[in-house]
């Protein structure tokens, strides 16, 4: 049967968005410090770590570069310290590993790397609650948190992923995440952030955070460097800024989404759940039209993991079907980890799973019961930070959230297979 489904043929689209301006991360960096009068709080010989998470950030080499260079010339010894929790299996080797892949190394950024899980307590949240951080980072001289400001893809509110995050759940390591994730259950995921990162600004020697966003296109926008007093409440404006610049999907209804690639690079829930519109919490499979939430697509294809997720397959619970290479790529212990520290159980289940992309395509479209097939709605992207150029089947056109820079290609192409029977690249 799905060796002779014919399936609907597919549109290119390109979504041009506007291109940020290029930022001059060396000169933007060292007018910041001037600026905050970060320098004035910096003394000769200091020990200053600066945390780095696992996300992939474009230009987070030449960033970091310029951070370090920018100390090392106020007399500072700075240091690397992974502020990633529980990713990476949550060992020291794992994530070194991970920083690895963004080629950032002693070697290359000529600072040493302190990888070391340990914690101490600095504090109680709530009155009761232990709060950790780096042993590492707490005995360092100075911190600074380096870090992407985006909507967070467990919660929604005033405050994302960025820099308050990072200190609670980065720097915390994997108990520190723990910690945060437990209470965060009962009390939701913004009190608890807030009330942590309070109690760890106000015992820790934190210097600044380096906000950095990007725009639709995954480059860099705007570096913000934020004296340590002024992170609370510069996170806000931060945020909404973030969230202005994030891309979208060319329609608010999809019946079937094909994502060439999750990773945690991509996104911490692998793949970003303000794009795809369904909760790590739960969703409905349902062809009725229930959740409030937009967009609301039917049916999603996970077909591969990213090389740079080192098997980190969180987030491929959120798809209803995936490829057996992709549940063979899953490190399990890095995916469990990972899920069981943040307590988010339904990104690391498993999905229905076949050996071909056009098998899995076959039965994905079946579930959907179409009565015209070619009327489907069927997208295909690479993964949710790559939206610039995306496929639309040609029962989408009809429905296209059309605007001025727009192009969709005048004739529609069949799908590609290789031998075996999986799509070729986008």
């Amino acid at each position: 049967m799905s060796n002779e489904m014919q399936f609907p043929r597919m549109h290119s689209v390109e979504q041009n968005y506007p291109r940020s301006q290029s930022l001059n991360f060396s000169a933007e960096i060292a007018r910041q410090f001037q600026s905050e009068k970060i320098h004035t709080r910096i003394r000769p010989g200091m020990r200053i770590a600066v945390g780095v998470g696992s996300r992939g950030i474009t230009n987070i080499r030449e960033i970091l570069q310029a951070v370090i260079a920018e100390l090392i010339a106020a007399g500072a010894k700075p240091f690397l310290l992974p502020a990633m929790g529980s990713h990476g299996g949550a060992t020291p080797v794992g994530q070194e590993k991970l920083l690895e892949g963004y080629g950032i190394t002693s070697a290359s950024m000529g600072v040493p790397i302190e990888t070391s899980m340990d914690v101490v307590e600095v504090g109680k949240a709530f009155g009761r609650k232990s709060v950790v951080l780096s042993s590492h980072a707490m005995n360092a001289d100075g911190i600074i948190i380096l870090n992407r400001v985006k909507p967070h893809t467990d919660f929604r509110g005033t405050l994302g992923s960025g820099l308050q995050k990072m200190l609670v759940i980065g720097f915390g390591k994997k108990i520190g995440a723990a910690n945060a994730h437990g209470e965060a259950v009962h009390r939701g995921y913004e009190p608890v952030l807030r009330e942590y990162a309070k109690v760890i600004l106000a015992a820790a020697p934190v210097l600044c955070g380096i906000a950095i966003l990007e725009d639709q296109h995954h480059a860099t926008a705007k570096l913000q460097v934020v004296a340590a007093e002024k992170i609370i409440a510069s996170e806000n404006d931060l945020l909404e800024e973030a969230r202005a610049l994030m891309p979208r999907l060319p329609l608010d209804e999809i019946d079937l989404l094909i994502v060439d690639q999750i990773g945690k690079e991509i996104s911490g829930s692998g793949m970003d759940t303000n794009i795809i519109g369904r909760d790590i919490t739960g969703y409905s499979t349902s062809l009725q039209p229930e959740t409030p939430l937009l967009p609301r697509i039917f049916r999603i294809f996970v077909r591969d993991l990213t090389a740079a997720t080192n098997g980190n397959g969180v987030g491929i619970g959120l798809a209803d079907f995936t490829t057996t290479r992709a549940v063979r790529a899953l490190d399990k212990r890095y995916t469990y980890v990972n899920a069981l520290t943040a307590i988010g159980l339904h990104p690391a289940k498993i999905p229905i799973h076949f050996d071909s992309d056009r098998e899995t395509l076959a039965l994905a479209i079946a579930t959907l019961a179409p009565a015209d097939i070619h009327k489907l709605r069927i997208v295909r992207i690479l993964n949710t930070l790559s939206l610039d150029r995306v496929h639309v089947s040609e029962g989408c056109i009809p429905h296209l959230k059309r605007h001025a820079t727009m192009k969709v290609s005048a004739s529609a192409e069949e799908l590609r297979f290789d031998d075996n029977g999986n799509l070729l690249p986008i």
